[in-house]
């Protein structure tokens, strides 16, 4: 889901391009930093004198991805395509700076661009990243989605010995991220890999499409179903192997990779079993309320302010839910946009017509409890009880009826947690590069117990 984390911040950063003319005045490397997370967030936006653009996101480990760049009004515009988000700014005086604002969502953040790099800051600490040595071993992998041809990269732990072992494949959550799911330095992917591996469970851990050694394909038209298929061959090419036990591999998704992991049990019986960390069981659009209405509550808006932001909102979420195709959701946007009073050439405009890609359609129509209900094997879902992104009380009653007279199934509110499993203050976003925590300890320990005794039930079997 395209949700106001780190790294929905950074698919927010990175877009399909759209060449414009008149864009000279602009041409050349705009190096900046978004103020979001609870750290910076360091941009570089490269602009062509043609119209091409791309975006850096070093942060995210995201280089080169394309931008679309207009300008209008002596104004530089940086529209995306993946998310409703984007940049609007103008040139200072002596054309040294660009000064402007980043748009989602309604929040406005300011953001100011210079042609001159910034210094390397130091390093955040991020004391639970795994440091050798490791007493396991660690492959670079490669495998084909046969479903979409796209060749995916990866990092595949092995305990020691010769197998076969139990295994789990880690599905991030949403906007294009790394194998250790990075977020401000954090990789909770690599240390639930570590845990995991240290307890005899191998573990594989993927980049997602367009990122580091994975292919990108079609971005702009791909769907969280798609992303499904990719979660599928990961699987499959781990039942080749001679090492893995093809009976004993589960999977543990974060976020919307708590959403994939069932669509992809659900067709597959194999699957051992399932960790759902803040995995959506809420109906799509409706989680995008709560979830806009938790975030505006605990930065103390009034609650006329939320009502009045919710009813905005939810009219853009239903035109792009309702809509038959692409270009039949920018003409129901584009009247809801005319009826709000939003004028043309308006970054808030463009970004909000992003939510026409397919992969936001697909989003808001969807209901996965009516996936869930489908799953049989063990479930472990997780929520963190200050979590902002995914409301832990709404979306676990969610998740335990739709798993209602299910065997085997652990349903935990863990106190004081965000969306990202940290211990928080108010569980908002802003505090998540903020935060030198990783993953809270309890809820580590909870998802690696977990996983290992079912392992090793599915193995008595």
């Amino acid at each position: 889901m395209r949700f106001l984390t780190p790294a929905a911040i950074a698919a927010a950063l990175l877009a399909p391009s759209l060449a414009q003319a008149q864009t000279g005045a602009f041409a050349g490397d705009w190096y900046g930093a978004l103020n979001a997370g609870g750290g910076q967030v360091p941009l570089v936006i490269h602009v062509a004198a043609d119209g091409g653009a791309s975006v850096d996101s070093p942060a995210q480990h995201a280089v080169g991805l394309a931008a679309a760049a207009t300008v209008a009004d002596g104004k530089l515009s940086v529209t995306l395509k993946a998310v409703p988000a984007g940049f609007q700014g103008a040139l200072s005086a002596d054309g040294k700076t660009l000064v402007g604002e980043w748009i989602q969502g309604g929040v406005r953040l300011p953001l100011t661009l210079s042609h001159t790099a910034p210094a390397a800051a130091p390093a955040p600490k991020r004391p639970q990243t795994p440091q050798p040595p490791f007493p396991y071993r660690a492959e670079e992998v490669a495998y084909v989605n046969p479903a979409s041809g796209l060749r995916l990269a990866g990092t595949l732990t092995l305990p020691p010995g010769a197998g076969p072992f139990p295994a789990v494949v880690l599905i991030t959550g949403s906007g294009q991220q790394d194998r250790d799911e990075t977020f401000f330095d954090h990789k909770p992917f690599w240390v639930i890999a570590d845990a995991l591996t240290r307890r005899g469970v191998a573990v594989l851990r993927v980049d997602d499409r367009g990122v580091g050694g994975s292919q990108a394909g079609d971005l702009a038209r791909a769907t969280t179903s798609q992303f499904a298929t990719d979660v599928a061959a990961g699987v499959a090419f781990l039942r080749a192997r001679g090492d893995i036990d093809p009976d004993r591999i589960g999977l543990i998704g974060h976020s919307e990779g708590g959403q994939i992991a069932p669509m992809v049990a659900a067709k597959d019986p194999r699957v051992a079993f399932l960790v759902l960390m803040a995995g959506p069981a809420i109906d799509g659009l409706e989680l995008l309320v709560a979830q806009n209405r938790a975030i505006a509550e605990a930065s103390g808006a009034s609650a006329g302010e939320v009502a009045a932001m919710l009813k905005t909102k939810r009219a853009w979420f239903e035109a792009a839910r309702d809509a038959r195709d692409d270009d039949d959701a920018r003409t129901r946007l584009s009247a809801v946009l005319d009826q709000q009073g939003v004028p043309a050439g308006a970054p808030q405009r463009a970004a909000v017509l992003a939510l026409a890609v397919p992969w936001w359609r697909e989003f808001l129509k969807s209901h996965p409890a009516e996936v869930l209900k489908t799953v049989q094997v063990p479930v472990l879902a997780l929520n963190g009880a200050k979590d902002t992104q995914v409301p832990a009380a709404a979306n676990l009653a969610a998740t335990r009826q739709a798993l209602s007279g299910h065997k085997d199934v652990e349903i935990v509110a863990l106190p004081g947690l965000n969306h990202l499993f940290q211990t928080a203050g108010t569980g908002l976003p802003d505090e998540y590069g903020k935060i030198e925590q990783t993953l809270a300890p309890e809820a580590l320990t909870r998802i690696v117990d977990w996983t290992v005794a079912h392992a090793a039930k599915r193995a008595a079997r």
